[in-house]
């Protein structure tokens, strides 16, 4: 992989873009953050920027969603874990942002608010067009270079992404760096048979990512758990109602017919459980109402499903196997995670909730290669080309020439 590095830039006193990814959980009661692990993460390329002055950027949440929130508590936040302050606008590419970046000084922090209260940085383009946005267009000459650190979002190509780095000198942050090194140790010398885990709530990322694990040969099996498995529940007519997930009936239909094409790949729950009363129950799938909300798989399940994790010479997981937050609805996700822990396998775990539940759990340091990055990391294992990767490769050869 031929990408540039933080040395590779004479960056000293020059303005840098350094585009990280710290969307975080937060408290859907409260709005407050409920860890800073991402913000730890990037922390490392914010120092080793210390001889610049560096205005950070980072999208947070969904439009419309409880998690789409300003940047102010991820600037408090940053400023703890650096021990300086990080100065904090309100504003993304307006008169008062960029009057803020052209009076950085050497040293000096900025961070811009949510990237996604800019409407094009919610749509995918491709790097031409997206130097021509009006986001881009109004901040790319009060920059020297653009620093691309946010591997979770690697597989999209918004502006922020692919947009400044196709005009701007453009190397990768410790953190894409580091990934990229793990990831290619590890499955350089990884060994079938190969599990994948698949839970969480982000369905349109694993459904495209899946077929293309299972081609790639890094999915002998397919253990499905969450949102995902319940659209494959539907696909087998076990579950007859609406899910609520966005093109429902078009993602349906694709696990349809991947259960179709590979039928020996993919595993189901056996049960789940569900709140009833205010405590948990374990029921199978034909008991279920639907009323009721699955919040985990059950313990027939966490059973089957451990099985087949220690006998797999590499597990890939990605996404909780339920609502792990809520006490009671815990076992799923915890189970499966210290099967992975206890494997002679090697081992992956991915993203931001997974990383929570391993510290929670004591676990960490007993998974060979764990990452803040979800869909990215999925899609990059299924040998996929993600767009933040391709940037830095062009940027490589454009400043090489």
């Amino acid at each position: 992989m031929n990408l540039l590095t933080i040395e590779d830039l004479n960056l000293e006193n020059k303005t840098v873009f350094l585009r990280v990814d710290i969307n975080t959980p937060i408290d859907p009661q409260t709005g407050k953050l409920i860890e800073i692990e991402r913000i730890k993460e990037v922390a490392t390329t914010v120092r080793d920027l210390c001889f610049a002055k560096v205005v950070v950027a980072s999208h947070q949440g969904r439009v419309g969603r409880y998690d789409y929130i300003p940047l102010d508590q991820h600037a408090n936040a940053l400023s703890n874990v650096l021990g300086k302050e990080v100065k904090f606008i309100d504003d993304v590419f307006g008169p008062k942002a960029r009057e803020e970046i052209a009076n950085l000084k050497k040293g000096e922090v900025l961070l811009l608010d949510n990237l996604r209260f800019v409407a094009e940085e919610n749509m995918e383009y491709e790097p031409e067009q997206a130097s021509k946005t009006v986001f881009v267009q109004r901040l790319y000459k009060l920059f020297d270079a653009c620093v691309l650190d946010a591997f979770p979002t690697a597989h999209r190509a918004h502006p922020s992404i692919v947009g400044f780095s196709y005009l701007l000198p453009t190397c990768g942050g410790r953190l894409v760096v580091k990934e990229l090194k793990a990831l290619n140790r590890i499955t350089t010398a990884a060994k079938g048979p190969y599990t994948t885990v698949l839970g969480g709530s982000k369905v349109t990322d694993r459904i495209e990512a899946i077929e293309a694990l299972i081609s790639n040969n890094r999915a002998d099996k397919v253990l499905l758990s969450g949102l995902i498995a319940n659209v494959f529940f539907k696909a087998a007519n076990k579950i007859n109602y609406k899910l609520g997930i966005n093109n429902e009936d078009e993602i349906v239909e694709c696990a349809r017919s991947l259960l179709a094409k590979y039928p020996q790949v993919f595993e189901l729950p056996q049960d789940v459980a569900v709140e009833r009363g205010g405590e948990r129950k374990e029921i199978s799938i034909d008991e279920l109402d639907k009323n009721d909300a699955i919040l985990d798989i059950g313990s027939r399940t966490i059973d089957a499903y451990s099985r087949i994790i220690r006998s797999s010479g590499t597990i890939f997981m990605s996404g909780p196997a339920g609502v792990f937050e809520k006490k009671g609805f815990e076992n799923g996700t915890e189970g499966l995670l210290r099967a992975m822990a206890s494997s002679f396998g090697t081992t992956i775990v991915s993203g931001g909730h997974l990383t929570t539940a391993l510290q929670r759990f004591g676990i960490k340091e007993w998974i060979d290669h764990v990452s803040t990055s979800g869909g990215a990391l999925v899609l990059y294992l299924a040998g996929k080309r993600l767009p933040l990767i391709e940037a830095l490769e062009r940027s490589a050869m454009r400043v090489k020439k």
